[in-house]
């Protein structure tokens, strides 16, 4: 990055950051000061949060139109070269549909509950009702619980039993004159008949049908041009943003700006600069600058880039963690996984969302990483010798050249499962790798006298681990690696006790190195058990998919029927669906959580930095 500061005649300031906006490539920093004053903008960002809801709202629509069987598919129209105020009628127009929609389905469910309320009396008519209170007639409607139901009313007050098919009895008295007193709740009768509640529940029920018809056709029309809207608001935040982010000197006739530009692109901006003739000054960013960061990555790399977003940026003098995440995580994905059949579904299924055939929203731009995890699960799946549910070391049919190269069994002549040896000897190498990158990462930032103590570490963990193989291995002898360990143990115990920081007194330097001592020996522990996960969710999902296959067999039975089939196949589907479902949101979660705990703690990374996003304009004119 290059760190740019600006001098622009006030004046001139807003025609300045039009130029800037359709460059594009210039960062603009932000200003400690300038928190205070996002109180500028929030309003526009609460506009645009409801202009993302509405667009949401518009595809949900349309979404759940399309996936309907037998119907001709919509396709949302262009958007139109509309203005901001006109996109805000838009979006006002598009708010007041769904208003009165709900206030429709507001009719609609009163109708029905007034309907449910007067189902027990059946079939009447208000109009009669009517005629024999002209009569001279009082009818009283009742309520009352079973027990309660006196039968002699039947005589004193001429009642009759309408419905008593629950715990409660409905009933009606026929008198010449008021009852003085009943021991029955009254009910009161709707003004309607049973055929007009009917009728009015079903012209409500069409009212709201036809409003919802109204707001997906107005979807259709106008998604497009929303999109646009937020597009628009989202340019006027950024420029507001940047007046935040602006010093102002000489009576605020002049305005000063601090940006950053990726190097590779400074000759697009040097050139529009020197043709407005703006001042500007250009230099190297130093350390206590908050320079954006834009990551490089190549194409595999890149899919992996969201998570690291997902704990934070680096900052500008950290390493960028994304080339270490990527492979581990793809590995640690797929041990996680361990069936090499659920792989298979994985790419099939990632291959159909690149490809569009499968569209769901949560899915979107996720193809290519989902096919990359389906084809690695397939693989180490394969070497873990599962693939749905399924020992494959004991199918007959496998050569035995390609069971050798399965990894299952146990360790040695232990009762290690190998497996769970291999889990945990990757988290050592995981960390150990952390370690490396935490001590050359921290040497490159701050020096190497003020990081003895991380070498230390790192000299004591990973030299003690290589002589301790090599010894193992008989590659030297007992006395060689005894006399190496103590060697290796002395000079670490240097940079960890006494020359932790240099500048500190020697005494006050060994409390700290015992205070990291102990937090090194209980937590380093704790992190490299934590790498068993990779072993028991394969392990359990495993487990898991060969219970289904257990299950369909056992109704399939020794002579199978259409009906035996047809369960068999039912609960194999179900089963394994459930189980890969189950098992990829295991998959996803825990390496994220070996990651992000384990690996960035002993890495030292920080994650504080703020993603290059350049003022850019956002809306073709």
């Amino acid at each position: 990055m290059t760190k740019y500061d600006f001098l622009v005649f006030h004046a001139q300031y807003d025609a300045f950051l039009e130029k800037l906006r359709n460059v594009g490539v210039l960062h603009v920093a932000t200003l400690e000061e300038g928190d205070a004053n996002l109180e500028l903008v929030r309003e526009k960002i609460a506009l645009q949060a409801r202009i993302d809801k509405q667009i949401e709202t518009a595809q949900a629509l349309i979404a759940a139109y399309n996936s309907a069987k037998g119907v001709t598919p919509l396709t949302p129209a262009p958007a139109g070269n509309l203005s901001l105020d006109e996109g805000l009628e838009l979006l006002a127009r598009f708010e007041a549909l769904q208003t009165e929609a709900v206030a429709l389905h507001q009719n609609v469910t009163a109708a029905e509950r007034e309907l449910q309320r007067m189902a027990p009396w059946g079939d009447y008519s208000a109009e009669r009702l009517q005629r024999l209170a002209d009569a001279g007639y009082r009818i009283g409607f009742y309520t009352c619980a079973d027990r309660l139901y006196k039968p002699e009313w039947e005589e004193q007050y001429n009642a009759f039993v309408v419905n008593d098919s629950t715990n409660t009895t409905y009933f009606v008295t026929v008198t010449r004159e008021p009852i003085a007193d009943i021991e029955a709740e009254t009910f009161e009768m709707s003004k309607l008949g049973s055929h007009k509640l009917q009728a009015e529940l079903e012209a409500a029920q069409m009212a709201y049908a036809e409003k919802q018809a109204e707001i997906r056709d107005f979807a259709v029309a106008n998604v497009e041009d929303l999109k646009r809207l937020t597009l628009q608001v989202g340019e006027i935040i950024d420029i507001d943003r940047v007046h935040i982010n602006t010093m102002k000197a000489a009576d605020n006739t002049v305005m000063l700006l601090e940006g950053y530009c990726p190097t590779d692109t400074v000759e697009a901006l040097e050139a529009m600069l020197k043709e407005e003739g703006v001042y500007y000054e250009s230099a190297e960013p130093t350390d206590e600058d908050n320079v954006p960061i834009k990551l490089r990555n190549n194409a595999f790399t890149r899919l992996f880039e969201p998570l690291t977003g997902m704990y934070g940026m680096p900052v500008y003098q950290e390493f960028d963690p994304t080339p270490v995440l990527a492979p581990f995580f793809l590995l640690f994905f797929a041990m996680c996984m361990g069936d090499g059949g659920y792989g298979v579904l994985l790419l099939l299924f990632g291959l159909a969302v690149k490809s569009g055939k499968i569209k769901i929203e949560m899915f979107d731009g996720l193809g290519s990483i989902i096919m990359v995890l389906g084809a690695a699960t397939t693989v180490i799946g394969l070497f873990l010798g599962t693939a749905f549910g399924v020992n494959l070391t004991t199918l007959n049919w496998i050569p035995q050249g390609c069971k050798d190269l399965m990894i299952t069994g146990k360790f040695g002549d232990t009762d290690f499962d190998i497996q769970m040896i291999l889990a945990l000897g990757i988290g050592v190498f995981h960390i150990c790798l952390a370690m490396i990158i935490k001590a050359v990462g921290y040497t490159k930032r701050y020096g190497f006298m003020q990081n003895l103590s991380n070498w230390g570490w790192l000299l004591l963990i990973l030299g003690g681990l290589i002589v301790a193989m090599l010894a193992v291995g008989e590659m030297v002898s007992v006395d060689a690696a005894k006399y190496a360990l103590i060697a290796i143990g002395a000079i670490s115990a240097l940079g960890i006790y006494i020359f932790n920081d240099p500048k500190r007194n020697p005494l006050i330097n060994i409390g700290a190195g015992l205070w990291d001592t102990y937090n090194m020996a209980t937590g380093l522990l704790g992190d490299i058990l934590s790498y068993i996960r990779l072993y028991a969710l394969g392990l359990a999902g495993g487990m898991l998919g060969s219970a289904f296959n257990d299950l369909g067999a056992m109704i399939l039975g020794t002579e199978p029927g259409i009906g035996s089939w047809a369960g068999f196949i039912v609960i194999l589907i179900l089963g394994h669906t459930l189980n890969l479902v189950m098992s990829a949101l295991g998959a996803f979660v825990h390496p994220l959580r070996l990651t992000f705990v384990e690996y960035f703690k002993n890495a030292g990374y920080e994650g504080k930095g703020e993603k290059y996003t350049p003022l850019s304009r956002k809306v073709e004119s």
